[in-house]
This record gives C-alpha cells, sequence and structure tokens, in this order.
C-alpha cells in the first residue's frame, strides 16, 4: 500500500476511535492539497473541538512541515479548536501532543518516538477518558 493510503487508513481509524467514544469526528476533504488551512480531522463533543494532523510512520521521528504545522494552527484559532497532531509510531498506540510540544528546527517540526513517549497522550487521556 503507498503512503497516501497509509495515511487514509489511519485517518479512518481514528475517526472510528471517536465515534466510538461518543465524539463526533470527520475526515476533511483535500486536507494538504487545498487553498485554505484544512486539518486532516476535526473531532469534538459538546465541550471541546480538536482540529487534528495525523501521520503514520515506521521511523522514530516524525517530521511536519512548518507550513502545516502553521496552517493546523491558524485554524485552530479561526474555527476555535484545539490545533493537535497524531502520530502513531511502529508497535506503539495512537500518541497526541498539541502543536506546541513540536520540537522547531529551521526547516520543520519534529517528533521524536522518545519525546511522544515522555510527553504525548493516550487517546483516553485527549479525550478526558482515562
Amino acid at each position: 500500500m503507498n503512503a497516501k493510503g497509509k495515511g487514509s487508513n489511519a485517518e479512518r481509524e481514528l475517526v472510528h476511535k471517536f465515534w466510538a467514544a461518543k465524539w463526533a469526528c470527520f475526515r476533511s476533504a483535500g486536507s494538504g492539497s487545498n487553498q485554505y488551512p484544512t486539518p486532516d480531522l476535526i473531532a469534538g463533543n459538546n465541550l471541546r473541538k480538536l482540529a487534528i494532523e495525523v501521520k503514520i510512520t515506521a521511523f522514530d521521528r516524525q517530521y511536519f512541515s512548518i507550513q502545516e504545522i502553521d496552517e493546523l494552527g491558524e485554524f485552530g484559532k479561526l474555527f476555535g479548536a484545539e490545533p493537535w497532531v497524531a502520530v502513531k509510531f511502529s508497535k506503539m498506540e495512537w500518541i497526541f501532543l498539541p502543536i506546541e510540544d513540536l520540537e522547531k528546527t529551521p526547516k520543520s517540526y519534529v517528533l521524536s518516538k522518545e519525546v511522544a513517549e515522555r510527553r504525548g497522550h493516550k487517546f483516553e487521556e485527549l479525550i478526558g477518558k482515562e
């Protein structure tokens, strides 16, 4: 399966997890290829709204372009949603972090597996069910 297909499947997996937890969630059409800031997922309940950029990787580091994180923050601000990233590293459960917890380098943002394990939130923590 190609990278785009793996990414789409990962997004769908999270959509199902949110709905199973009684949160509304949908995938954004054209995220990453739209002229407007568009997160991969929008999820929420009657208390919170989340804008989420989703990545799945077999490596120990996940990179995000400065543009995609800046646009995620911009969307969150305009929509009134919390901007988060969701990353699934190989052999790990989903990890969620607010964009402020990403390390900024001169050319990108990066999240290491080590930082994700230390600072990241599990799905249950994110939705307040732990």
